[in-house]
């Protein structure tokens, strides 16, 4: 029993998370923080009624009556016959002939205040209306009117779509990889353990005497996962040419293939996939040279978006990637939902539904995908930032697909600038640093990360070198410059605008800062708390080096952080004296622990 999920400790965990695509708060009381008043009745019950509305026609959730927007708990004060009524609003306020599937309707006594609770499923039957006959969808953190054409669910498509919530009652705890659900229990929460992770992400249902798994559970955590799904794996192929061909002509390679439960097969098949976006010739001055093809961000984004939404209903297949000479395609089973189209993803205006809803969600909560809807913006983006031509998107005979291109689109003025760095036979991605510098403007070490769309840190240096080289960049700042213009850039040394590119007719021989020669010394710092400024880890990781950057992930909704960072020191000495330390390094009380940033996965 010691396992079981309380509605307390739901509120505990909710309150210290958030707000988000899932989780809604609504309060009893309005008007001034001085002059709070109790609500109306009615206004509170069709507030629930349109949040359980939007969360079925989305991917479901839950929502907690008697919380506030700033996570702290208010309660409910009404008469009890008034709470009741809270508690009757599905009923009451919800169209009878679009029900909705409501897993849970209570009331808790929490600290001596009453919070109601409900809990919905995604809807698969019906387009759920509120009893004034108005249709609500959840998108991101709000309850969106939304036409009810726009809603509509095929047969196959209810399959799909109802895969990964199933429940397999053969399954057992002892399936699941117990190290990687801890692992992820406490990327979410510090204070929840394994078997409350599954039930609070809704994986696994407590029957009494044991928990029922959902099959995204096996999805995402099975040990052996084969057992479980014939397909969950990612192949890969190389393509000699622009065509694929048959017969004596044939030419395509397998280059592997990636399986495993979800997690696994997230990093296996980028493993795979990463050392073939590269291309290495012999250049003139008789070396190897190599230069990355397309932004690493947008393949990485684009492989993660694929093993999110496949149709794992489809165990006759898996996901297959196929690089061509001129393009990269990410295939995977299930074409796009009915309620979404491909002009809407092309508009770049965030639209998105979840068919796997338990999986993403479970990925959204870890930071694997940021929030839905972000993933084609994203690799849009990366594309457009590299001035390469827009992703094709295809979907159709039970298939989705997106195809990058490598071919460049330049402004005029872009066009213009990089001729004259034509005689140098520039890389991609230096040609996206040399066009960030267009006529002499200074770019700084950030912006050539996201630009270039960078996953390696190790790649920025050897790039950095590789323009030092050519002489046509050049560092415009001394170290005590960077140090005193970093609080104008938000305490980052990364952010200040420091490199200037240089036509190559004009001879730069200044020696670039000992930091861009150093090797890469990032690491990861865990344990931090949740309320720490980066001033402490600057004064605290100092006295082993100078300390460049200092990365904090923090929650959108409370500012606080998830828990850890990632710091970056000038020196690789530096990291290693750090990592190697006899003595604890505490903040506010808390002892934290560094590792390797490159040994997480």
């Amino acid at each position: 029993m010691e396992n079981i999920l309380r509605l307390t400790e739901r509120i505990e965990i909710a309150t210290e998370i958030g707000e988000s695509y899932y989780r809604e708060f609504k309060s009893a009381f309005e008007g001034p923080p001085n002059n709070k008043v109790l609500r109306n009745i009615n206004e509170v019950k069709y507030d629930i009624a349109k949040t359980l509305v939007a969360f079925a026609n989305a991917d479901g959730g839950e929502l907690f009556v008697g919380i506030e927007d700033d996570n702290s708990v208010t309660g409910l004060t009404y008469k009890p016959e008034k709470i009741q009524e809270i508690l009757n609003s599905p009923k009451d306020c919800i169209l009878k002939d679009t029900p909705i599937t409501l897993k849970q309707a209570s009331l808790i006594d929490y600290r001596g205040l009453k919070v109601a609770y409900f809990s919905v499923s995604k809807g698969t039957e019906y387009v759920h209306l509120t009893a004034k006959g108005e249709c609500f969808q959840r998108k991101d953190r709000e309850s969106v009117p939304t036409a009810s054409e726009k809603i509509v669910y095929q047969r196959e498509e209810k399959i799909s779509r109802e895969y990964d919530r199933e429940f397999v009652d053969i399954a057992k705890v002892t399936d699941l990889d117990h190290d990687l659900i801890e692992n992820v229990a406490q990327r979410i929460s510090k204070i929840i353990s394994p078997e409350k992770l599954l039930q609070y992400l809704d994986l696994a249902e407590f029957d009494g005497e044991s928990l029922k798994l959902r099959k995204a559970a096996l999805l995402l955590f099975a040990k052996k996962s084969n057992r479980w799904h014939p397909r969950l794996q990612v192949r890969i192929f190389l393509v000699r040419g622009t065509e694929e061909k048959t017969g004596k002509d044939f030419n395509v390679t397998e280059v592997g293939e990636a399986n495993g439960n979800i997690f696994q097969l997230i990093e296996s098949s980028w493993d795979l996939l990463r050392p073939h976006l590269t291309d290495t010739k012999f250049s003139d001055d008789a070396l190897f040279r190599t230069q990355i093809m397309y932004p690493e961000l947008a393949c990485r984004e684009a492989l993660v978006n694929a093993i999110t939404h496949r149709d794992y209903s489809s165990e006759g297949r898996g996901i297959e990637v196929k690089i061509f000479n001129d393009r990269l395609v990410i295939e995977n089973p299930g074409e796009l939902l009915s309620s979404i189209t491909i002009e809407d993803l092309k508009s770049l205006s965030g639209a998105h539904q979840s068919r796997n809803t338990y999986v993403a969600r479970v990925l959204r909560e870890t930071g694997y995908i940021r929030e839905l809807g972000e993933g084609i913006r994203r690799i849009y983006e990366l594309m457009n930032n590299n001035d390469m031509v827009h992703p094709e998107i295809k979907s159709g005979n039970k298939t989705y697909s997106i195809t990058l291109f490598y071919k460049h689109v330049y402004t005029k003025e872009e066009q213009l600038w990089l001729e004259g760095f034509e005689s140098l036979e520039l890389s991609r991605e230096q040609k996206t640093v040399v066009r960030l510098g267009v006529n002499g403007r200074l770019i700084s070490a950030k912006e050539i990360f996201e630009t270039v769309g960078i996953v390696d840190e190790k790649n920025y240096r050897e790039l950095l070198e590789s323009l030092r080289k050519i002489n046509v960049l050049q560092s415009v700042h001394s170290q005590n410059e960077l140090q005193n213009l970093r609080k104008k850039y938000g305490g980052s040394k990364k952010a200040v605008p420091r490199f200037r590119i240089h036509l190559p007719t004009i001879n730069s021989n200044e020696d670039m800062e000992e930091e861009d020669r150093s090797d890469y010394a990032r690491i990861y710092v865990g344990n931090i708390p949740y309320e720490i400024k980066e001033e402490e880890l600057y004064f605290a990781l100092g006295k082993f080096g100078e300390v460049v950057d200092v990365i904090i992930p923090r929650w959108s909704n409370t500012g606080q952080t998830k828990g850890f960072c990632f710091v970056e020191f000038d020196k690789r000495l530096s990291a290693n004296n750090a990592l190697n330390s006899t003595s604890p390094i505490l903040i506010s009380g808390k002892k934290l622990r560094l590792k390797e940033a490159d040994k997480l996965k």
